[in-house]
């Protein structure tokens, strides 16, 4: 994770000193900075799920935007579901989980066209677990941590520059492929397979300022 904090910083500070064909100038200038960041909430029978991905970052160039992001998920379960390690089939149970997901990343963002964006985004999660049994045993709590790999792609729109705000959706898989990342599933086989993570959200400027 400290390798993808310091590839985000590095791509920042020669951003601000090169000279970008598209017009921008270089040295930094507070308004390429821009901040933004996405809702993430999920409600059903039997579960809850709450977040929020908010981060600030800088327009390198016309095309390319990098900066730091902070994760925080919140997922509450009223049945939890178990298998039968024996056959394998699944069963409810009145027992309840509470589950949180949070952590730092850094993520970098290349613009072809205006519209449509690649993206790659290191981040490293710390996820803490609670499940309270309905028999009335003791409480078990769980800790652990992963650090993930998120490539993909997404559709920008309004960004007709990069000084102004615009809305976002992207799809990003972890290629990292961590068993305890919370972006992937282990079968009972104990195979890992790679959910695919939805996330749509806003970006806008942080300082007012003439769009080149």
């Amino acid at each position: 994770m400290k390798k993808w904090m310091l590839i985000a910083a590095l791509c920042i500070a020669n951003g601000v000193v090169a000279q970008d064909e598209g017009g921008f100038e270089p040295g930094f200038k507070k308004q390429n900075m821009m901040m933004g960041g996405s809702l993430t909430v999920s409600f059903g029978n039997n579960n809850t799920v709450l977040g929020a991905s908010p981060y600030i970052g800088y327009s390198l160039t016309s095309w390319l935007d990098a900066g730091f992001i902070v994760n925080y998920v919140y997922s509450g379960v009223r049945n939890v579901t178990y298998v039968d390690p024996n056959n394998g089939q699944y069963f409810f149970s009145n027992d309840k989980l509470r589950q949180h997901t949070y952590g730092p990343g850094a993520f970098v963002r290349l613009f072809p066209i205006p519209q449509l964006f690649v993206q790659v985004q290191g981040e490293h999660n710390f996820i803490s677990q609670k499940i309270k049994y309905d028999n009335g045993a003791p409480s078990q709590k769980s800790t652990t941590s992963a650090t993930s790999v998120l490539v993909g792609a997404g559709y920008a729109s309004g960004r007709t520059g990069p000084r102004m705000p615009m809305y976002y959706i992207s799809l990003l898989f972890d290629v990292a492929q961590d068993r305890n990342s919370p972006y992937v599933e282990v079968t009972r086989y104990n195979n890992v397979n790679v959910l695919p993570i939805l996330r749509a959200g806003v970006q806008f400027p942080l300082f007012a300022g003439k769009n080149r």
